[in-house]
């Protein structure tokens, strides 16, 4: 074990506040100012059990703590794993941590957004967005400059673990053999290898496209062209019309020549403040005529048009194979000047400390339990005995089935009829047939 934490201890003993302010950022809110308090959770079913709680909302906060001795990234697994809380659910905001690379100028008191960390780990809220990051800064062989590699994102819904307001436990595995696991609540999310499973990918491409080459004006990527010996029929007619008056049509019988579709309203009177000189001549607004409601039609009629048989349109030549046709131009491939292969990504760069730097607009985020380690049974131990002790604390508290129908129904009264239909109506039909004698 390099780390842990279980804040039973009731203080903030071994943990330092940074001193840092942002930069780039307005000076009202620059500093890393935001409070940090060791609490019980609010509705907690585990009195006496403390952990640390983000307390301020709109503000930066950041806290470290250094680990017993470095982690060394060799032969050995690295589990990281720790207990979150939304307990006032959240808006905007993140609960991850950041394990801080060892350099010679590490300076815990200045931990900002800047400081240098190997890996970040945790969920993280903004909108409808919902992430549970896994980022490791990869130091770069050939130029020494380093790279942020995004694990890819889980294919799990990640939304109840933000918004149910109950105490989820987070945990990454990562393996020598570069393989990682993402689990929530003891339960794998997401899993790959650092290898194939990041973005942007730890190795590049061993060739390039050749930024120098260019396409040859000459060259044809149409694999179709207008067939150039192709002439148009004489007989072909561009001007006949698409459509042509059906002349087998009759005009239906009771069809109202005489009568217009809309009259002018009989009912309709002048308003008493028209004003011909400033408002025009006063006219009635129209309505449907009724005469024609019961007939087929009013007004002229006219016959129905149709599909002009001797109708094609503008000619055009049919296409045929382009036979200069060349394919898809690409740039030809040369070797990557940047190439370079490293087979063992794991090996990153050694850490000494853990640190929560965090944005909020949602204050009361409770955090728990953390544990650095590299043995997986220690990790599984000591969920065990916190994270499931809360589990089972909440599910023994939790209301029965039918508790549960009640309280749904309080808050949506049409439920009690569903409640008849799926339990009382079949019982009292059972009952009546058995005492009907039928």
């Amino acid at each position: 074990v390099y780390f842990s934490e279980s804040f039973d201890k009731g203080t903030l003993d071994g943990w330092i506040l940074s001193k840092a302010k942002k930069d780039d950022t307005d000076e009202e809110i620059a500093k890393y100012d935001g409070k940090w308090e060791v609490l019980e959770m609010k509705d907690t079913k585990l009195p006496g059990d403390l952990g640390l709680v983000l307390m301020s909302r709109a503000k930066h906060h950041a806290i470290v703590s250094k680990m017993k001795k470095p982690f060394v990234f060799d032969k050995k697994s690295l589990i990281v794993q720790y207990e979150v809380n939304f307990q006032n659910g959240i808006e905007c905001g993140g609960a991850y941590v950041k394990l801080l690379s060892k350099t010679p100028e590490q300076k815990p008191e200045q931990f900002h957004d800047k400081t240098p960390y190997t890996i970040m780990f945790g969920p993280d809220k903004c909108g409808e967005d919902y992430k549970l990051h896994f980022i490791f800064r990869y130091k770069n062989p050939k130029t020494g400059e380093y790279e942020e590699k995004h694990a890819k994102r889980p294919d799990a819904d990640l939304k109840s673990y933000f918004t149910d307001k109950k105490t989820h436990l987070y945990t990454l595995v990562l393996n020598p053999d570069n393989s990682f696991e993402i689990l929530v609540d003891q339960t794998v999310v997401n899993r790959g290898n650092l290898l194939n499973d990041v973005n942007p990918p730890v190795n590049p491409p061993n060739e390039i496209e050749d930024p120098e080459d260019k396409k040859p004006e000459d060259w044809d990527e149409r694999p179709k062209i207008p067939d150039p010996d192709a002439v148009k029929p004489d007989d072909w007619d561009e001007d006949a019309p698409a459509k042509i008056p059906d002349e087998n049509a009759v005009k239906p019988e009771g069809w109202l020549d005489d009568e217009p579709e809309y009259i002018p309203d009989p009912d309709a009177e002048k308003p008493e403040d028209w004003d011909e000189d400033m408002d025009g001549e006063w006219e009635a607004p129209q309505v449907a005529n009724p005469k024609c409601e019961s007939a087929p039609g009013c007004g002229v009629w006219q016959r129905p048009t149709i599909d002009n048989p001797s109708y094609k349109g503008k000619w055009k030549p049919p296409m045929i194979d382009n036979p200069n046709y060349q394919g898809i131009w690409k740039p030809r491939k040369i070797p990557n000047p940047d190439f370079f292969e490293d087979l063992e990504p794991f090996r990153m760069t050694p850490f000494y400390a853990i640190g929560l730097e965090l944005w909020s607009m949602t204050s009361d985020i409770f955090f728990d339990n953390f544990i650095v380690t590299s043995e997986r049974n220690v990790a599984d131990d000591w969920a065990n005995d916190g994270w499931g002790l809360k589990k089972a604390a909440d599910g023994a508290s939790a209301p029965s089935v039918v508790g549960q129908m009640m309280a749904a129904a309080e808050e949506r009264p049409w439920l009690w009829i569903v409640y008849i239909l799926t339990v009382a109506l079949p019982v009292f039909l059972v009952i009546l047939f058995c005492c009907s004698g039928k």
